[in-house]
């Protein structure tokens, strides 16, 4: 008769799990519910990549088998607001340059592509996103980047990228295997979240330059915040009318650097449209797509 009790984020938790955790539990009678899963990270030396704990996913876990009967957790000590409404408030205090922005790539000028992810330009992309993107803006769970873009000190562009979702059947055909083969390196995938030039902004293959520029620093920037590059880019997409996959922008009209937003809050037809999904490998100096996926199944 198999001994798991409870099945979570693909792991078996087994009684030996459950008889661990009752006796971290039981030795540390006046931690909070909190404290004791950053005690069991650090005994288990459960890490993260950029070697924080994970407590959040230990917390979850623990609620689990509370829930289940198979531990008991102390009494909640606080009830924080729910972070589904909390993280989409967006403070609206930037004000920025809405004129019509025409012309040529090379008429734009230098462009800045800004990092702002805790750093200044932060709030500025949330409000974008917010005001112009058909999904608006949810601040991300997990490891994220954020990418201001402004030309002539103006803001024309956001782009994000996250951590990849744990299932994606198209991803498995991708890369060749099943999520159980490569589970272990996930965290080297990230997914685009948002892409957006803004409504103003009408300029012929913006929006390809952007994606190529900003895709060449992602793994050095990822490794830089995080401590760990990443392999593989990957976005949900919308054919556009030539046949060819728009990467990474919410929309077909893409590539021409104009995104289908109309300024109408009634935008709730979206999720109808076609989506497949693209995939940009980056293996750091393999150079190859076929190396990538190997080196995902088997770092």
């Amino acid at each position: 008769m198999s001994d798991v009790l409870l099945s979570f984020r693909g792991r078996q938790i087994r009684e030996a799990d459950v008889a661990f955790l009752r006796d971290i539990t039981a030795r540390n009678p006046g931690l909070s519910r909190r404290g004791l899963s950053v005690k069991v990270c650090e005994a288990c030396n459960w890490v993260q990549p950029n070697g924080k704990p994970r407590d959040m996913v230990c917390r979850g876990l623990m609620l689990a088998l509370h829930r289940a009967g198979h531990i008991q957790l102390p009494d909640k000590r606080s009830s924080p607001p729910n972070n589904a409404i909390t993280h989409r408030r967006v403070s609206s205090a930037d004000v920025y340059d809405t004129t019509p922005l025409e012309g040529t790539l090379a008429s734009l000028g230098p462009l800045e592509i800004r990092l702002v992810r805790r750093a200044a330009g932060e709030g500025l992309f949330a409000q974008l996103l917010s005001l112009h993107h058909y999904l608006g803006y949810s601040r991300p769970v997990g490891e994220h980047l954020k990418y201001l873009v402004l030309a002539q000190g103006r803001p024309i562009a956001c782009l994000g990228w996250s951590s990849a979702p744990l299932q994606l059947d198209l991803r498995d055909q991708f890369i060749g295997a099943p999520k159980k083969v490569y589970r272990h390196n996930l965290h080297l995938i990230a997914y685009n979240t948002r892409y957006l030039i803004l409504p103003w902004v009408k300029v012929p293959h913006l929006a390809s330059h952007l994606l190529g520029r900003i895709i060449r620093r992602t793994s050095a920037d990822w490794q830089a915040l995080y401590n760990h590059p990443v392999h593989l880019l990957e976005s949900f997409v919308t054919p556009n009318g030539s046949g060819a996959p728009a990467i990474g922008l919410p929309t077909g009209d893409a590539w021409d650097g104009r995104p289908d937003l109309e300024p109408n809050p009634g935008r709730t037809n979206r999720s109808a449209r076609s989506r497949s999904c693209g995939f940009i490998p980056w293996a750091g100096t393999s150079g190859s797509g076929c190396l990538m996926c190997h080196e995902l199944q088997t770092l």
